[in-house]
């Protein structure tokens, strides 16, 4: 979940590329749908938690989320010789709540600057009330109360292509579970868990100044969902589509304002959906002291803060989000949530490595 330093705008960008991500932010929000994407399974959706964030990073959650520029997979290749480690807590003010951990490493710049990034991932939550169908409980959603994990490997490839052009790419391999029970009456169980098919990211992002990003990603997912109960055993794919376009702009020194759209498409055949919504992502960072960084935005519908620290080689990212992915799990599991994530960043490449990215960038 690496970021990049902030830069300066070039001495002769004015303000025509403030007013053009302007009018790009009215136009985005006028396709904005205002419909929540229907939830899904328990364990997939509470993958939103914890694996959503980590392909974005910890910098861009707090800065609107938009994963199009700043959290794109393409500029992988300017975090190499570092390791990281993550944590994040959701919390819903009904009780119900999810922690992830993680722990990565960005190679050294391999051939033509290209770097590898791998991280490991896992996430859990214990005594979740949600309600649910099944199709051994009968034609209404149930109240369940239950326990469920998610695990997961990423792997980001990038490299710069010349021209002021990047590129990377995702690989995913992630699985979860869920087992429930109905809370009152006789005693039934559901167990939900999915079975892994190829999923993969693509990332490209184009930086003709200093001071201007653009970015486009795409995540294509794929899982093949099972769901169990007294009425026996039932199968299911659960695809999304996800695309996203944003840009950001550097108006003065030390300050950085974003602006993107997402597309998210979701099939699920066990639930018999299909949704289609946009929403926008809009964020502003700005650097106080060389140290300090402060950001904050709007994450689809959940507004985000969040600061960065650091000193020497060390570097600490936090983010808040308020409700949490609500555009995408709805009320399945409470009506209002607190999000914290963090991320400790480690530089383990030579001075003489720093040194040199910093006069690259």
């Amino acid at each position: 979940m690496g970021d990049q330093p902030l830069r300066a705008p070039e001495s002769d960008l004015g303000w025509t590329w403030l007013s053009r991500l302007a009018i790009l932010t009215v136009v985005t929000a006028a396709y904005v749908v205002p419909n929540f994407a229907s939830a899904q399974s328990p364990e997939l959706s509470m993958r939103e938690f914890a694996s959503g964030q980590i392909k974005k990073g910890v910098r861009s959650i707090g800065f609107g989320g938009d994963g199009a520029t700043w959290g794109n997979y393409s500029l992988v290749w300017r975090d190499s010789d570092t390791g990281v480690a993550d944590y994040g807590d959701t919390g819903y003010t009904d009780g119900n709540s999810f922690q992830f951990s993680a722990v990565g490493l960005t190679s050294p710049s391999l051939s033509h600057h290209l770097a590898i990034y791998a991280i490991v991932m896992y996430e859990e939550g214990g005594n979740v009330r949600f309600s649910a169908k099944s199709q051994g409980l009968g034609p209404n959603a149930v109240a369940l109360i239950g326990k469920g994990s998610d695990q997961a490997i990423f792997s980001k490839i990038a490299m710069p292509l010349g021209k002021a052009f990047s590129i990377g790419i995702l690989l995913a391999h992630e699985t979860s579970h869920f087992d429930a029970n109905v809370e009152s009456g006789p005693q039934q169980t559901v167990h939900y868990d999915t079975k892994w098919r190829p999923s993969v990211g693509l990332g490209a992002t184009w930086q003709p100044r200093k001071a201007i990003l653009f970015g486009f990603r795409s995540l294509l997912n794929s899982d093949l969902e099972h769901r169990t109960d007294a009425a026996g055993t039932v199968e299911g794919m659960a695809r999304t589509t996800e695309f996203r376009l944003g840009s950001s702009i550097a108006p003065w020194k030390g300050a950085l304002i974003d602006g993107g759209v997402t597309r998210l498409e979701r099939r699920n055949d066990l639930a018999a959906s299909h949704t289609v919504v946009f929403h926008p992502n809009l964020g502003f960072e700005q650097t106080l002291a060389r140290r300090l960084t402060l950001r904050g935005g709007l994450d689809e519908t959940s507004p985000t803060a969040g600061l960065s620290l650091k000193f020497s080689r060390y570097k600490l990212d936090t983010a808040y989000v308020d409700n949490m992915a609500r555009s995408r799990v709805g009320n399945l599991f409470g009506t209002r949530s607190d999000s914290f994530v963090m991320t400790f960043t480690l530089d383990y490449g030579s001075k003489h490595h720093r040194d040199g990215d910093a006069r690259r960038e």
